[in-house]
This record gives structure tokens, C-alpha cells and sequence, in this order.
């Protein structure tokens, strides 16, 4: 999936003179945690819910604005890219948002959120399904005789998840069914030669 897909891209922006209290009034009123930091419609800074904590208090003291304690050269990304490489930067770097530039222009807004909300959407989550973990054993076809058994039951595969073992004969598959009867499923699978772990109605 490509960042475009999930970015926002009804952007909030800051000048860099604006006060600190003028960043925390945007962030609150939109529920964001992040604004980019624009002049004359260019991107110039990135402003966190974190720098602006950090200087709240000497903000209070002496003028403060967003361009002091702004990130001036921010990593960015492109609206091409797919989730999986914004995941690697926002985790690599300990950051929470990335700024999407498209020709030098920004277009919008990636942040850890978008992407969870893919992840959750993808895995199927939130859908009403069933959930059987099972071992194929490496057996020739494995997977494909599987997933014939939960289709013969009016079921389809929403997602597919995999321990790491090293083992391929002891992997285990983690398959998230739309909403079935799991128990007949498992039943099946069972019968066919395979092992099930749990199930999750």
C-alpha cells in the first residue's frame, strides 16, 4: 500500500513566528501532534507535541516562537512510497510523523496512527472473523489444501500471520477467516493431516 493512500492531506501548517501557545491552540483544535512549519507555501520546519512540551516553559519567560525549537531539515517521503518504508524511518528514527513531499512540494502528512490504522484494516481486526493458528508441517501444497477446506465452508482467509521458527516444519500460521464455524473448520483441517493449535470464535 503507498503512502498517498493513508496520508492526511487536509494539512494543518504553522508559520515560523508563531507562538508556542498559537502550536498548542492548532494542535489541540485539529487532535494532531505534528505541524509543518511553512513560508510562502514552502516546507521550512517540522514542530512536535514533544519539542513544544520541552519549551513551553521558557516559552512563558521570553518569546519563544515555532521557528526556534522547529526541526529545520526534517526527514520527509514521497507519496510513492509504501507504507512498509515509512514504518522503517518513523521506527528507525523514534519519530511519530513524516512530512509527504512531491516535488518539492509538501502534499501531506504520514504518521504512526495512518499506519496502524492499515495495519488494522489489513489484518482485519476490527471485522467480525474467526481465528484458527495452525501448523502445516511443510507438506507439499499445504497452504493451498487449507485454504480449500475454509472456502468449502463459506469462509475466506482475511489475513495470514507466521511465527519465525527457523523450522519450517514447525511454523505456525496464524489465519484470520471471516466469521465461521470455526470448530468445523478446525475439524477439517484436523482430518486432513494438519495440526491446529487454537482456534478464536
Amino acid at each position: 500500500m503507498k503512502v498517498k493512500k493513508r496520508m492526511a492531506k487536509k494539512l494543518v501548517t504553522i508559520g515560523k513566528d508563531a507562538t508556542i501557545s498559537e502550536a498548542i491552540r492548532l494542535m489541540k483544535e485539529h487532535s494532531i501532534r505534528h505541524l509543518p512549519v511553512t513560508e510562502a507555501g514552502e516546507l521550512i520546519g517540522w514542530v512536535t507535541e514533544g519539542d513544544i512540551r520541552q519549551a513551553y516553559l521558557a516559552s512563558l519567560i521570553e518569546q519563544v516562537t515555532v521557528g526556534d525549537i522547529m526541526i529545520k531539515d526534517p526527514l520527509t517521503i514521497s507519496p510513492e512510497a509504501n507504507l512498509e518504508e515509512a514504518a522503517e524511518l518513523l521506527y528507525r528514527h523514534g519519530i511519530g510523523g513524516l512530512p509527504v513531499m512531491e516535488g518539492g512540494k509538501l502534499v501531506g502528512v504520514i504518521t504512526v496512527g495512518d499506519i496502524m490504522a492499515a495495519f488494522i484494516e489489513v489484518m482485519g481486526i476490527l471485522k467480525e472473523s474467526s481465528r484458527i493458528d495452525v501448523i502445516l508441517g511443510g507438506k507439499p501444497h499445504a497452504f493451498e489444501n487449507v485454504s480449500k477446506i475454509i472456502r468449502d465452508h463459506g469462509s475466506e482467509i482475511i489475513s495470514v500471520g507466521m511465527s519465525a521458527h527457523q523450522d519450517r516444519k514447525k511454523r505456525v500460521y496464524y489465519l484470520r477467516l471471516t466469521k465461521c464455524d470455526v470448530h468445523a473448520v478446525a475439524k477439517d483441517i484436523e482430518d486432513a493431516g494438519y495440526k491446529v493449535i487454537s482456534i478464536t470464535e
